[in-house]
């Protein structure tokens, strides 16, 4: 009797149990090709959410019942909100929920500008953004290639033997640009060639760049722009990622990609090897008119999914490279003497980068760095053995402290240790004898932010960072910036903010290593520092078939100190000074990205630059920095999965280090290098690719002064040399590769 009332009870009790019970959804997230993984599916007003598995499917449990909207949203791709009722106690199936690209390839999620991963167009501070599908358009060898897409970043060659290279951003010299890897400060200035050399783009998530100071977050070297490489989370990369690729002149690259691991850890791994092997000599001045390089770089990032999806990696890079440019019989065993000249560099570089964000409210993380670059190197007869360490350490929290509050606060430290065989590191103790000291620079520093939404309108956001170095005391960098947005489709940005850098001479200027050339500081070098505006606007139309955005910047730099080298006074040094005057850098800039119909896409970018320095009423232009500089990239689809890719960077003229009397013509003249593509995929999991490169054919006349005398031995006959002229490699503007065709195949497997 008693268990029957149970039991009927029980029954009478269960619908209306169930009825106030919340239920739960699922579904399916993919694009029209393929399931996507790792999309954020939120419930919009509370904290409930989760993430899709490999296959895109999600499950979430509710909290409550009535009518909700879950919100979909994924990098690269437009964020979707989806309306719906529950059915209570039950699980609701939405079936497939499908994602759009976004019509702006730009807009993306940003973290370089603020350390607080926000949406491109939410970032106070203006900042640009390369994503794979740009590298795909117009793909490199290395990342040092495709930097150049961006409007107003030039990729620098400084050498024309050896090929050492840099990249400049708004006509600012290579040292001014600070590289990140995932935030990391790892690439420094004697490596930076090579710390952009070797990644995989198939590992590479985005690039961002800051064009401007950057010191108040990042601190020194950050004073003309900061290039952040963001690679691929291990949890959303695909299992293998493959991409071979060769060109006409015997150069062959191959970038493998594979994902491994549980339920619990990722593992990414991706492999680097680039060959190029077979002298060429184009010019006929007798040198090779591209260095010959062997390069291995092998890449590993873990990641431990943890609850809350707090972030936990870590990452560990090893490359070692072989490369040689000189004289086109030139062979290793004639490294270091005086019959055949050229310039061989051997290097060996490792890395490590990892973080781990504490169970805390907020984002409070803690990130560390480190790498070893070991280089020995002949540059004719001087040998250049060098050893760098750079150890770094910050920790930060960022934490909304009201609902239009958000804060930032870090401890920062980096300290580097430099050694080489050249007087920058000896002390001497006596008339004939020295004694070699490292140099080991500590660097602390802390840094504060406030974000502040004043409205739905405007942004402030203030920031200062206060750094100490051993030499020049407490360093001082403040930062304001701020942010009209009255719709989706107007944005107003003005910044103003100061850099500065400790200046070491010898891990930056490989000039002085090349030819007769040997540099002369003249006094104490002071640090650099620079003020910065800008003053950037944001245009966009959108539409259902077509989509039109226009990026509009004005700059100005003020420098109170710079350290410049001077070329002119005696062809024999570089001669280094602080700066008896004040040095400017302004400019203005405008990029147009465009889509229309079903198919057409184009971005364009047109960059004027003004750089100088003033010393005693005397203005001079800074050396290879364009008054006019542009890019461009114009993509069609065709039928049958085809695309033609058409893409190039343009130059005005810039000045060049002549010599008194140097029959070379001291400006460059207007040159564009033009590159066009064809790709045809088979499926999403299959692409091939070929094209042309250097479709103009441009390479630079007479990069080398006196190339048949390398070893000036004849440097003082009055007959054949009257003026003196020694053996330099400086007059160097763009590379010497002229028109090949290259081919490659592209392998994806999720």
């Amino acid at each position: 009797m008693w268990r029957a009332l149970i039991i009927n009870a029980m029954c009478a009790i269960a619908p209306v149990a169930t009825q106030g019970q919340p239920g739960g959804v699922q579904g399916v997230v993919r694009d029209p090709e393929q399931p996507l993984p790792g999309v954020n599916v939120t419930l919009l007003g509370t904290m409930t959410g989760t993430t899709t598995d490999a296959q895109g499917r999600f499950k979430l449990d509710l909290p409550q019942n009535g009518p909700l909207v879950l919100r979909f949203s994924f990098l690269g791709y437009e964020t979707k909100e989806q309306p719906f009722t529950t059915q209570p106690g039950l699980t609701l199936d939405l079936g497939t929920i499908t994602l759009d690209q976004r019509v702006s390839e730009l807009d993306e999620v940003v973290i370089s500008g603020t350390l607080n991963a926000i949406s491109r167009d939410a970032s106070p501070v203006p900042v640009e953004v390369i994503t794979p599908a740009l590298f795909r358009r117009d793909p490199a060898p290395n990342l040092i290639g495709s930097i150049g897409m961006v409007n107003g970043v030039r990729p620098q060659v400084n050498c024309s033997v050896c090929s050492t290279g840099d990249i400049h951003i708004n006509g600012m010299e290579g040292p001014y640009t600070m590289v990140l890897i995932d935030g990391m400060p790892i690439v420094s200035s004697l490596g930076t060639v090579y710390g952009l050399s070797g990644i995989p783009t198939s590992l590479i998530e985005r690039v961002e760049v800051v064009k401007g100071p950057g010191s108040a977050l990042y601190g020194s070297e950050a004073m003309g722009g900061i290039i952040n490489v963001i690679t691929k989370d291990p949890v959303l990369a695909p299992r293998l990622a493959l991409d071979l690729s060769g060109t006409s002149w015997n150069e062959y690259n191959a970038d493998l990609g594979v994902k491994l691991g549980n339920e619990r850890f990722s593992d990414l791994i991706g492999v680097n090897v680039f060959h190029y092997g077979a002298p060429r000599d184009d010019n006929a001045d007798g040198f090779t008119d591209l260095t010959l390089q062997e390069r291995i770089s092998v890449f590993n990032k873990i990641a431990v999914r943890r609850p809350g999806r707090k972030a936990a990696s870590l990452a560990t890079r090893y490359l070692t490279e072989d490369r040689w440019g000189g004289q086109m019989d030139w062979t290793p065993e004639f490294a270091g003497g005086d019959s055949i000249y050229g310039e061989s560099i051997r290097t060996e570089r490792w890395e490590a980068i990892g973080q781990y964000q504490f169970n805390v409210p907020g984002t409070a993380m803690v990130q560390f760095s480190a790498i070893g670059h070991h280089q020995r190197s002949f540059y004719g007869l001087t040998p250049y053995n060098a050893d760098q360490y750079v150890y770094f350490g910050q920790v930060y929290w960022n934490r909304k402290l009201g609902p239009r509050s958000q804060f930032l606060a870090g401890l920062a430290y980096r300290h580097s240790v430099y050694d080489d065989n050249t007087p920058a590191t000896e002390i001497r103790s006596g008339a004939e004898s020295t004694t070699n000291a490292p140099d080991s620079r500590p660097l602390p520093g802390l840094f504060l932010q406030e974000d502040w939404m004043l409205n739905e309108a405007h942004e402030l956001l203030m920031g200062y960072r206060l750094d100490h170095d051993r030499d020049h005391g407490l360093v001082h960098s403040p930062r304001l910036a701020y942010k009209w947005a009255p719709s989706g489709r107007w944005t107003l940005r003005a910044s103003f903010g100061s850099g500065f850098r400790v200046v070491n001479l010898f891990t930056e200027e490989h000039a002085a290593l090349t030819g007769a050339r040997t540099v002369v500081v003249a006094e104490d070098l002071l640090p650099e520092r620079s003020w910065n505006g800008t003053l950037n606007l944001v245009r966009k139309w959108p539409g259902e078939k077509r989509f039109i955005g226009l990026d509009a910047s004005l700059f100005h730099t003020w420098f109170s100190n710079r350290i410049l080298p001077d070329y002119a006074t005696d062809p024999d040094l570089i001669i280094y000074t602080n700066l008896d005057g004040y040095g400017v850098a302004q400019g203005a800039a405008l990029q147009l990205e465009t889509r229309w119909g079903k198919g057409f896409k184009a971005l364009a970018g047109l960059t004027w630059m003004n750089v100088y320095t003033v010393e005693a009423d005397h203005r001079e232009e800074q050396l290879f920095a364009p008054e006019w500089q542009g890019t461009f990239t114009l993509s069609q689809d065709l039928p049958h999965h085809f695309t033609v890719d058409l893409t190039g960077q343009w130059y005005g003229p810039m000045r060049l280090p002549v010599l008194p009397n140097d029959p070379r013509p001291e400006y460059s003249p207007w040159y564009a290098l033009v590159n066009v593509q064809v790709r045809h995929q088979f499926s999403h999991r299959f692409e091939v690719y070929g094209g042309v490169r250097n479709l103009l054919d441009f390479v630079p006349k007479d990069p080398l002064m006196r190339p048949f005398d390398p070893f000036d031995r004849a440097v003082n006959d009055p007959v054949s040399n009257p003026y003196g002229f020694s053996f330099d490699a400086s007059y160097m503007y763009a590379p010497l590769q002229g028109i090949r065709g290259f081919m490659g195949i592209r392998v994806t497997l999720e």
